[in-house]
C-alpha cells in the first residue's frame, strides 16, 4: 500500500512501485515540494513484504519495480538485500530494479556492499545532482559538494550500477545562469554517468524557494533565458567518446525536447537549441509544462 503522493522517475512509468522508506531522509532542498506531506520513516519489513506478496497476486507479469520514496538507498544495506532477494525470487521475469540515491548515501557504502545490491537485482540509481555548482549546491540546501556527488556517481558505476543523473536547468535564477551553465557542463563531462538528464526549474507550493521567487531574491528565469543556458551548458560538455553519456532533455517540464547521445549527438542538439532561439514560437507553451 503506498501512502501520500509518490513521485517516480519517468522512465518509471511502468514499474510497480514499491514504497520502502516514506518520504525523503534529506527533504531540505529549498526547490522541493516534494515530500512535505510526510515525515521520514522506514517502511517496517512486514508491510514491505506483504505489498511484495499483495503485487505478485494482482501482477501477471512485472518487467521493472522502482523502490520509493525519495531516498530508499539510505537503508542499510541488509534490509535492502532482503528486499531485493524477495523482489528477484518473486519475480523472476523482471528485468530491472531501480532505486533513488542521495550522494551521500553511495558514499557511506562500501564498494563491497553497492556490489552486493548489483548482484542481488538492483540495477540503476537515479541520483538528483541539480547542479554542478558548489556555490548553487551550497544555496539550495543540496548539503552534499560537487566533488561529492562526482565520486558518487564514480562509485556507483565502478561498482557495477547504472547510474541516472538530474540537473535542473534555472535553478541558478537569472544571477547565476551563466556559472550553472558552465559548471554544471563541465561536470558532466568529468563524472562518467550513463544517463544525464535535464528538467527545467518549476515550484510547488511548499518548497521554501517560493519565498525568494516572491520578494525578488531569486528571479525565475524566461523560456528563451532557459533555452540559452542549456545550449551554454550543452557546448561546456566534453564527454569523452570511450565513455559516452545517454543525454534527454525531454521532460514535460522542458521548454525544447532534446534526445541524444554524447559526444555524438552534441552538434544536433545545439543546432535545435540555435533553432529555437531564432524562433521562439518553437518553445513549449507554460500551459502545457507540468512536472
Amino acid at each position: 500500500m503506498l501512502e501520500g503522493n509518490i513521485y517516480r522517475p519517468p522512465s518509471e512509468a511502468y514499474s510497480f512501485l514499491l514504497q520502502v522508506t516514506y518520504g525523503c531522509a534529506h527533504n531540505s532542498c529549498t526547490f522541493c515540494g516534494m515530500f512535505k506531506d510526510k515525515k521520514f520513516r522506514v517502511k517496517s519489513e512486514e508491510d514491505v513484504m506483504q505489498d511484495i506478496a499483495d503485487a505478485r497476486a494482482y501482477y501477471s507479469r512485472v518487467g521493472r519495480i522502482f523502490l520509493c520514496d525519495g531516498d530508499a538507498l539510505c537503508l542499510k544495506t541488509d534490509k535492502l538485500l532482503k528486499i531485493l532477494n524477495t523482489l528477484t525470487a518473486t519475480f523472476p521475469e523482471c528485468e530491472r530494479i531501480g532505486i533513488y540515491g542521495y550522494p551521500g548515501d553511495i558514499l557511506r557504502k562500501s564498494e563491497e556492499e553497492l556490489r552486493s545490491l548489483k548482484e542481488a537485482g538492483l540495477s540503476i540509481v537515479y541520483i538528483g545532482a541539480e547542479s554542478g555548482s558548489d556555490m548553487i549546491l551550497k544555496a539550495i540546501h543540496k548539503d552534499v559538494t560537487r566533488a561529492e556527488i562526482i565520486e558518487a556517481v564514480q562509485k556507483a558505476e565502478r561498482c557495477g550500477l547504472t547510474t541516472s543523473v538530474t540537473f535542473i536547468n534555472g535553478l541558478g535564477g537569472r544571477e547565476h545562469w551563466r556559472e550553472h551553465a558552465v559548471e554544471t557542463g563541465t561536470m558532466i563531462s568529468e563524472m562518467g554517468a550513463s544517463y544525464v538528464a535535464l528538467l527545467t526549474l518549476m515550484l510547488e507550493p511548499g518548497a521554501p524557494l517560493v519565498d525568494d521567487v516572491r520578494s525578488g531574491k531569486f528571479q525565475v528565469l524566461s523560456g528563451e533565458e532557459i533555452v540559452a543556458e542549456t545550449l551554454l551548458m550543452l557546448q561546456n560538455m566534453d564527454v569523452p567518446a570511450e565513455t559516452p553519456c545517454v543525454f534527454r532533455s525531454n521532460h514535460a517540464s522542458n521548454y525544447v525536447s532534446l534526445r541524444g547521445d554524447l559526444p555524438k549527438d552534441k552538434d544536433r542538439m545545439m543546432d535545435q537549441l540555435k533553432n529555437a532561439l531564432a524562433h521562439t514560437e518553437l518553445l513549449k507553451d507554460e500551459a502545457f509544462r507540468v512536472l
